[in-house]
């Protein structure tokens, strides 16, 4: 009997009735052979109502009682998603994060995955029962809950089909497949039936909302094919898999934007060996990934630099406190912030071999009048900041620019 896991997303288990619609699902699935395992995330909206209400105790609450407190909202959806199994005539045991045991690391709110013990989860299934895991949480080695960040029921299924052995992940959420760019910004785009895992890598690290970055890497890692597809529908989705020939002949796959971004900006920094790694290590021990970085020299002052680095916003009022006293100690003349930024990004295999492709990128933004602020690039992407603003103007002038609209898979 093959294993299949089935992750369902928070739009999916938002009401009673759609989580019956998807333990139909998940029975069916089981009614055709499999082995069923099914990772659930809150019900839509209740993460966000649990936060509110420790953030009305405290503006910037401690991160292990945040874990406490957002973990409950998995518990109530595996609950009930197992209730809903049996009343529709099946078979089902909820089992959470402690319980299946999913260890992470101690870095509350973000965690990683450390090891998963699939036992629990087999003893589950060999008796017939759906295991109904609740997704996102974990727990250190002090027994602590742990949860994984936004999205993390997308690392938690990827990360338990790798565990298990599963032949495929499915991700069941509001939308059909992973689009070119977003639809509700540019109306002329596609759905891509195909993409690597590299693809999508870049696709999710640069605001593309559909997979959580790390169920991609994890999926990548251990070769896990992960089919993104609709709850309301049993149309066939997008498959995130190894890249194949025909993959490498799109030059661009799609265009992603993030709001999420902050802009730093350090005027007259000392310019000497070891203040930038001073700076930036001191954000790095409080786990505040940077993004975008450059630096140039500081106009008329030879001794000293203008450093600029992108954050997310969500990080940037527990980073401000963290940036002014290391700008004070190193000697920095001022630190600027800009929150009314966005990044744009193209992401394609076919970059690799084709040239002018940023070029092409710049002359389309030149054209709209949109200035770049900072810009930075990998083997199959390029990143531009640029103003709020222009968001939808600069997705849909890359997106039809590089003939997206048309269908290229």
């Amino acid at each position: 009997m093959a294993l299949v896991v089935q992750k369902f997303g928070g739009t999916s288990v938002g009401s009673i009735e759609r989580i019956r619609a998807a333990a139909r699902r998940s029975l069916a699935a089981q009614r055709d052979g499999n082995r069923v395992v099914v990772i659930v995330s809150a019900m839509s909206g209740e993460t966000n109502r649990l936060l509110r209400l420790a953030h009305e105790i405290e503006v910037v609450p401690d991160p292990r009682e945040m874990d406490v407190i957002a973990a409950t909202g998995e518990q109530v959806s595996a609950a009930l998603f197992s209730l809903a199994i049996k009343a529709e005539g099946g078979q089902a045991r909820s089992l959470l994060g402690h319980q299946v045991k999913i260890l992470t690391d101690g870095a509350f709110t973000k965690a990683r995955i450390k090891a998963i013990d699939g036992s629990k989860i087999f003893e589950t299934v060999d008796r017939g029962e759906i295991a109904v895991v609740a997704g996102f949480q974990g727990v250190d080695e002090r027994g602590d809950i742990t949860t994984l960040g936004r999205g993390g029921s997308d690392t938690t299924a990827v990360a338990v089909a790798a565990a298990i052995g599963a032949g495929a992940c499915e991700i069941f959420t509001d939308v059909d497949g992973v689009y070119t760019t977003d639809p509700n910004v540019c109306p002329s785009a596609r759905k891509i039936a195909r993409i690597s895992y590299e693809e999508m890598l870049e696709l999710a690290s640069l605001g593309a909302k559909v997979l959580q970055i790390r169920s991609v890497e994890i999926a990548m890692k251990y070769g896990v094919p992960v089919h993104v597809r609709s709850s309301f529908s049993e149309a066939p989705g997008t498959w995130v898999t190894g890249e194949e020939k025909s993959l490498e002949e799109v030059v661009v796959a799609g265009v992603a934007y993030d709001k999420n971004e902050a802009r730093v900006h350090l005027v007259g920094l000392e310019d000497r060996p070891g203040v930038v790694a001073e700076f930036f290590g001191t954000l790095a021990r409080q786990n505040i990934s940077v993004d975008m970085i450059i630096q140039t020299a500081s106009s008329g002052d030879g001794s000293r630099a203008d450093v600029t680095f992108t954050l997310a916003t969500t990080d940037l009022a527990r980073a401000r406190p963290l940036i002014e006293e290391t700008a004070r100690r190193v000697g920095t003349r001022e630190v600027r912030y800009d929150e009314d930024v966005v990044k744009v990004s193209i992401v394609g295999l076919g970059m690799r071999s084709h040239a002018g492709v940023a070029a092409r990128m710049f002359e389309l933004l030149a054209k709209e009048g949109i200035n770049i602020q900072c810009i930075s690039t990998s083997e199959i992407k390029v990143s531009c900041l640029v103003a709020a603003r222009y968001t939808e103007l600069a997705v849909r002038a890359l997106h039809d620019g590089f003939g997206l609209a048309r269908e290229t898979r």
